[in-house]
């Protein structure tokens, strides 16, 4: 990094277990990222690193593991959706961080007119359309940026995020009761 203060190159690296402690202590909205293979088989797994990163052209980031068959799957479609769950899809979003191989025989969902990437229609608040824009490899994951093309806000289904941090699923409604127990 050219804007790096001198020396940082050489200091040892933080360790992966206080990494991932400082990480969850931080409570983010749940997502699930969807896209089709080159089969048209659906895609999908449960992330919680998504970030708006402009206004004009709309465009997001997700973050996903370096060997993930989703990820595979999205960078030869070059379409994805971001699923925003509500507060209450923690068991879809327990299934499509599981890896188990029949997600999408469990979970309510229906291709993109346009795209065909999967919409879960009953744990999504709301879903934005992607098209990739670009990708940087960092460490074991890729960030992939997403030209968003449509937002679904779906009106019927909860409102209220799903929330995740500290280890645990939480709703805005549960941070508040905790909050006022104090």
């Amino acid at each position: 990094m050219a804007n790096s203060p001198a020396g940082t190159a050489a200091r040892a690296t933080v360790d992966p277990a206080a990494f991932r402690s400082l990480m969850t202590a931080h409570p983010v909205g749940v997502t699930i990222v969807t896209t089709v293979g080159p089969d048209a088989e659906p895609w999908g797994m449960t992330c919680s690193s998504l970030c708006g990163v402009s206004l004009q052209p709309a465009t997001l980031l997700v973050c996903l593991r370096d060997r993930s068959p989703t990820l595979a799957a999205l960078l030869h479609t070059s379409a994805f959706a971001v699923n925003l769950l509500h507060e209450g899809a923690e068991p879809v979003s327990r299934l499509f961080s599981s890896g188990a191989p029949d997600r999408f025989e469990k979970a309510t969902w229906v291709p993109d007119p346009e795209s065909g990437v999967p919409h879960l229609i009953e744990d999504a608040h709301t879903i934005a359309d992607c098209e990739v824009g670009e990708t940087l490899t960092v460490g074991d994951h890729v960030v992939v940026f997403g030209r968003v093309l449509r937002v679904t806000s779906r009106a019927d289904r909860p409102a209220g995020p799903l929330l995740y941090g500290m280890r645990r699923y939480w709703s805005l409604a549960d941070a508040a009761a905790e909050g006022r127990g104090r």
